[in-house]
């Protein structure tokens, strides 16, 4: 899974019951924004470290998930883009409504240097909500999660690809692949 295993990280952490209808304390704010926003993986580790895996795997088992297997090195836990893709479609039912908009926030503003793949498409009218993975930018892996939204519509995809050969091959993949499925997209929905 890579880094795209960050998103399902951050749902659980919102989800816990201490945390799931107060306000984020700022020392968890400094936590899951660089986890999301620019793929840290120190972070990442920490938040895996205080859910555990049950949470991840609750939550894999909510979302439907039939090929989510944890590994507790987590950037090696395996899914599919069908499981990804539901999860992504419906990620609004699995962040409790409090901590909602923040979530997508994060989602929406990934740093400059990651927005590759899907994150370079001009899609006129469309809001964009997405997180990379790749594997140590050796093009082992390289994935991509993602919901966007005009209006009432929305649209989900998971683009995971291996054996790239390089992690700057992997991205062109990555932004082909989506230039294709997205398409012909009305600009207002």
């Amino acid at each position: 899974m890579a880094s795209v295993f960050k998103v399902m990280l951050l749902s659980a952490y919102l989800d816990r019951p201490g945390v799931a209808h107060r306000a984020l304390h700022r020392s968890e704010r400094r936590l899951l924004v660089p986890m999301i926003r620019r793929s840290d993986s120190v972070a990442a580790t920490r938040v895996r470290d205080i859910i555990g895996p049950g949470a991840v795997r609750a939550l894999a088992r909510r979302v439907g998930m039939r090929r989510f297997h944890y590994n507790p090195v987590w950037g090696l836990s395996r899914t599919s883009p069908r499981d990804q893709a539901r999860f992504m479609d419906h990620f609004d039912r699995f962040v409790v409504p409090r901590h909602r908009s923040f979530a997508r926030h994060q989602l929406a503003y990934i740093v400059p240097s990651q927005r590759w793949g899907v994150g370079r498409l001009r899609l006129p009218g469309w809001r964009l909500y997405f997180k990379g993975g790749w594997g140590s930018g050796s093009g082992a892996v390289d994935h991509q999660v993602a919901f966007l939204e005009s209006g009432d519509a929305r649209i989900a995809l998971a683009i995971f690809t291996q054996a790239d050969g390089s992690h700057s091959y992997g991205k062109q993949t990555l932004r082909g692949i989506a230039a294709r499925l997205l398409r012909g997209l009305p600009a207002d929905g």
